[in-house]
C-alpha cells in the first residue's frame, strides 16, 4: 500500500490521503470576502483528490492582512460567505482546513502581480501596520506600530473569535500561521522582536505569544477539531530562529494541544541566501519529528509523486503540503496516485473517466 495515499487520522477528522493543499494567497478577496475565484481555486484542488485543503492566510484582524485583497474572518459576516466552499470541498471527498493569520509588519503591501510593490499608502486603502517592534520589513514596506500589552492580548482573542468563526463555517482543520515572517514568528525572532518586556528577549518570552495564540484556538475551537502550527524553522540568517528554537517550540505547542507542526522555513529577513532546491525543507521537518516527537507536515518544492511517497515512508514527515505544483496541476494527486498504484475514487460526474 502507498503510505502517500493511506489515512490519517487527527482528533476527530480523518484525512483520506497524505497531501495537503498548502495555504496559497490569491490576493483577490474584497473587505474579507471569499468569492467565486475561491470557490473555483479550492474546489478545483478537492476535486483533484488533495485530502486536506488549507485555504490562504485568512486574516484574523483587517489590520493583520498582507494586502488588501486578503480573505478574512474578522467579521461575523465572513461566515456565510465561506459556507458554500467548505461545503463543496466537503462534499467531493476533502477535508477543508482554513489557515488563520496576522500579517504583522509585512502587511498593507501590494498583491505581488501587481506592478507596484511595497506598503500601500492610506490613500490607496492600504493602513499601518502593527508588529512586536517598530522595525520595517525592508525599506518599501510601511513602519509598523509596536504593539502594547493590551494590543497583544486583542490579537489573541481575535486569532480565538476566528477560529470559532471558522468552525461555523464548516472549516474542520484549523491552522495557525507562524512562520514566513507575519506576526507570531516575528515575535519569535529576535532579528525582528526588539522587546524588553515579557514578550521579548529569552526564548521563553519570545515564543510567548505563539503559545498563546494556540491555547486559544486550541479552546475556540473545542477538543474535536485538529490544530496544525505552521511554523518556520529557521531564518536562514546568523543570530536568527534556529531549527533548534523550533524544536523547543514543538514540543510546548504540542503540550498544549497543537495536532501537528507544519514546517516550513524562512520569510523573515528579505535577503536571506536560501538553497532553494527539491524538498530543500524536509529535513527540518524531519528534525522537528524526531526531535519533538509530534507529527509534521512537510513542505518545499515537492512536485514527484516518488518524492513525496519517500518522505511520507521513511517517517521523514506525516503529511506532505504541495503549493505551485498545486497551481501548475490541480490533479497532481489523481497523477501521483496512478503513478503509485493506488486509486481515488472519482467524482460521479467523473466517473466514465475512469
Amino acid at each position: 500500500m502507498s503510505a502517500l495515499f493511506s489515512p490519517l487520522t487527527l482528533r476527530s477528522v480523518t484525512l483520506p490521503n497524505r497531501i495537503t493543499v498548502s495555504p496559497m494567497c490569491q490576493y483577490s478577496a474584497r473587505d474579507g470576502f471569499p468569492d467565486d475565484w475561491h470557490l473555483v481555486h479550492l474546489g478545483s484542488r478537492a476535486v483533484g483528490g488533495a485530502g486536506l485543503v488549507l485555504s490562504e492566510a485568512t486574516a484574523v484582524q483587517a489590520v493583520g492582512r498582507i494586502s488588501p485583497d486578503d480573505t478574512g474572518l474578522w467579521d461575523d459576516a465572513h461566515v456565510e460567505a465561506w459556507r458554500p466552499i467548505t461545503a463543496f470541498i466537503r462534499a467531493n471527498g476533502s477535508v477543508p482546513g482554513v489557515q488563520l493569520g496576522h500579517a504583522g509588519r509585512k502587511a498593507s503591501t501590494y498583491a505581488p502581480f501587481e506592478s507596484r510593490h511595497g506598503g500601500v499608502p492610506d490613500e490607496e486603502g492600504g493602513w499601518t501596520p502593527v508588529a512586536p517592534s517598530a522595525v520595517p520589513f525592508s525599506g518599501t514596506y510601511r513602519t509598523p506600530v509596536e504593539l502594547d500589552e493590551a494590543g497583544i492580548a486583542g490579537v489573541v482573542a481575535d486569532f480565538a473569535a476566528a477560529a470559532r468563526r471558522a468552525v461555523a463555517a464548516g472549516f474542520e482543520v484549523v491552522e495557525v500561521h507562524a512562520a514566513h515572517g507575519y506576526l507570531v514568528h516575528e515575535f519569535l525572532s529576535p532579528l525582528s522582536n526588539r522587546r524588553t518586556d515579557g514578550y521579548g528577549g529569552s526564548l521563553e518570552n519570545r515564543t510567548r505569544l505563539a503559545r498563546e495564540v494556540t491555547a486559544a484556538v486550541r479552546e475556540a475551537v473545542g477538543e474535536d477539531v485538529p490544530v496544525l502550527v505552521r511554523v518556520s524553522a529557521t531564518d536562514w540568517v546568523e543570530g536568527g530562529w534556529t531549527d533548534e528554537d523550533a524544536v523547543v517550540l514543538a514540543r510546548d505547542l504540542a503540550a498544549l494541544g497543537a495536532d501537528l507542526i507544519d514546517v516550513s522555513t524562512g520569510g523573515n529577513v528579505p535577503k536571506a541566501e536560501i538553497p532553494v532546491g527539491p524538498g530543500y525543507q524536509v529535513p527540518f521537518a524531519e528534525t522537528v519529528r524526531r526531535k519533538a516527537d509530534v507529527p509534521v507536515g512537510a513542505v518545499g518544492l515537492i512536485t514527484e509523486a516518488r518524492q513525496a511517497e519517500r518522505i511520507v515512508a521513511d517517517g521523514s514527515a506525516d503529511l506532505v503540503l504541495l503549493a505551485r505544483e498545486l497551481l501548475r496541476d490541480p490533479y497532481w494527486p489523481r497523477r501521483a496516485a496512478k503513478e503509485l498504484g493506488a486509486q481515488i475514487a472519482p467524482p460521479r460526474q467523473y466517473a466514465r473517466a475512469f
